[in-house]
This record gives structure tokens, sequence and C-alpha cells, in this order.
């Protein structure tokens, strides 16, 4: 059964790339499955210094916006990291995509990054 993946790319400010990567590991990430987000993968690009990707796993689209308004409208994000990992970001491009679960399996981030 087909799923939808969202992939964001994110155009970090200069020298935050670290920190974004540490706040989203150790506080986004957890709250995003927390409101029923499949976390796929997330990492530093390989070739470009700045920019850090994002892919997010749903049954659908209706899925999707209910759960990213649950999360974007919950204290734990506003209250929480959400200035921290704004002030990271110069600019991000979202896409949304139908696949099957065996491209989301392949794309899964099975091992942890370091930067």
């Amino acid at each position: 059964m087909p799923r939808i993946i969202e992939i964001r790319s994110y155009n970090l400010k200069p020298d935050t790339l670290a920190e974004f990567d540490r706040i989203a590991r150790s506080q986004v990430w957890p709250l995003l499955e927390r409101h029923g987000t499949d976390v796929v993968a997330a990492r530093p690009s390989l070739a470009e210094e700045n920019a850090y990707y994002l892919i997010r796993a749903y049954a659908n689209v209706a899925e999707r916006d209910v759960s990213e308004a649950a999360f974007y409208g919950s204290n734990a994000w506003r209250d929480g990291p959400r200035e921290a990992i704004l002030a990271c970001i110069e600019s991000y491009a979202t896409i949304t995509i139908e696949v099957g679960e065996s491209t989301i399996d392949g794309l899964r981030d099975h091992v942890p990054a370091t930067i």
C-alpha cells in the first residue's frame, strides 16, 4: 500500500549546522514522533555546507495535515525548541510524493549521524 513522504530541504545559516542537528535529534524529531510522524531520515547534506534534509512518512495527505497541525500547534513545540530551530534556518523547501513501503525502508536512516 503506498504512503506519502514529505522531503524537506533546509538551507541553514552559516555556522548553525551542528546546533540545528543537535536540537533536531534531541528534541524536534522525538516530538514529531509523539505527534504521529514517522521520521524516516534526517541528516546534513553530503555536498552542500549549510544544507540539511528531513524525510517524514505518513499514510496519506490527510494524516500529514492532522499530524503537522498537532505538532506545530503544541505547546511543547512553541515553548520548546521552536525559536532555536527557526534561528538556524535561512529557508526551506518541501515536496510531498507517494511511494511504496520498500522505498521508505530504503530511505530510512538506520545509522545515527555525527557531525
